[in-house]
């Protein structure tokens, strides 16, 4: 496999420093792994700090600005990062306020988040934590227990994130990613695997004819392998997935994300037959966002995630935010 890196020791080191040379408004720690809004601690803000292993880029260092994350901090590739970086990260970003942080349901960061709340909680910072556990595909996996954290955790950090910047205490901050997740289901599909740097291969064998329905994001299978589909044949899948584990009675958020390699002309068809589906099924969409945002490294295909709201939730998702990965209002 080609890849544009220099040696896979120092890809993730490369990486941090050129999101800090593209990003003066960011501090980027590249010895220590943290990523961390210039302007913090706010004073009076809650401080909102998620991470994750690399790989799944822009999720979450290219989240981190007014709007949304306080602060984030990358593992290795498809690796969690380490309690230290979370202590930092927190103790960074705490003004006093607290600390909440968002943790995608896989093992290793569930284990080093608790154990990050608990060091921080020793020197004085009061931390909640959220679970984003929003993938309907499969109940248990290689990477975690339970249902994994997906495309959601975007949701969860930009509704949350609004929250925090209009000075809502931790509780309600905690409170409302709680409600974001609960409400969010997601399904992904893959094309084809993912290729680590480590590696310099594909993660796994998937023939040219046939896709994986309810993949993950670390390149782990999924429910079921089938004969290559149409798009329109995928979305049916996918919207029946999500819709009939999540029962909205309510408008929804639609993100159609591609997994690292797949063209934006691909991912606004399939956005076109998700919303006819959609439609025939009498869910309503308030707000759409089509892009690569929670990616597989160099995978092709795609995830949806929806996200039923209320008008506050819409409200806070509508609010301004200004980070490298995602910007409007501002």
């Amino acid at each position: 496999m080609k890849m544009l890196i220099n040696v896979p020791e120092t890809v993730v080191a490369d990486a941090l420093r050129g999101l800090a040379a593209a990003h003066p408004e960011l501090t980027v720690d590249v010895e220590n792994r943290v990523i961390v809004r210039r302007d913090a601690p706010v004073a009076g803000k809650v401080g909102l700090v998620s991470g994750g292993g690399s790989g799944h880029e822009p999720l979450h260092g290219g989240f981190v600005g007014p709007g949304m994350l306080s602060a984030a901090c990358p593992g290795e590739v498809f690796t969690s990062p380490v309690p230290d970086q979370m202590l930092r990260a927190a103790a960074a970003v705490d003004s006093g306020a607290g600390v909440l942080f968002i943790v995608k349901n896989y093992t290793g960061d569930v284990l080093n988040f608790d154990m990050a709340a608990e060091l921080a909680e020793d020197e004085g910072i009061q931390v909640a934590k959220v679970l984003v556990n929003d993938d309907v595909a499969v109940t248990d996996s290689l990477y975690t227990a339970g249902r994994r954290g997906t495309g959601a955790t975007l949701f969860v950090e930009k509704i949350a994130g609004a929250a925090a910047d209009e000075g809502m205490p931790l509780e309600r901050v905690e409170a409302i990613a709680r409600q974001v997740n609960e409400n969010s289901r997601s399904f992904g599909v893959a094309l084809s695997a993912c290729s680590t740097p480590a590696k310099g291969s594909p993660t796994f064998d998937l023939p040219p004819g046939e896709l994986e329905l309810g993949i993950g994001i670390h390149g782990e299978p999924g429910r079921e392998r089938r004969a290559m589909m149409t798009s329109g044949e995928i979305a049916e899948v996918a919207v029946e997935a999500v819709v009939e584990d999540l029962r909205p009675r309510n408008p929804v958020l639609v993100l159609v994300n591609g997994m690292g390699a797949t063209p934006l002309l691909e991912l606004y068809g399939f956005n076109a037959e998700v919303h006819r589906v959609l439609a025939a099924r009498g869910v309503p969409v308030a707000r759409v966002l089509v892009g690569n945002y929670v990616t597989s490294l160099d995978m092709a295909g795609a995830s949806l995630t929806l996200c039923q709201v209320d008008e506050e939730m819409l409200r806070l998702w509508d609010a301004p935010v200004k980070t490298p990965g995602l910007r409007w209002g501002v």
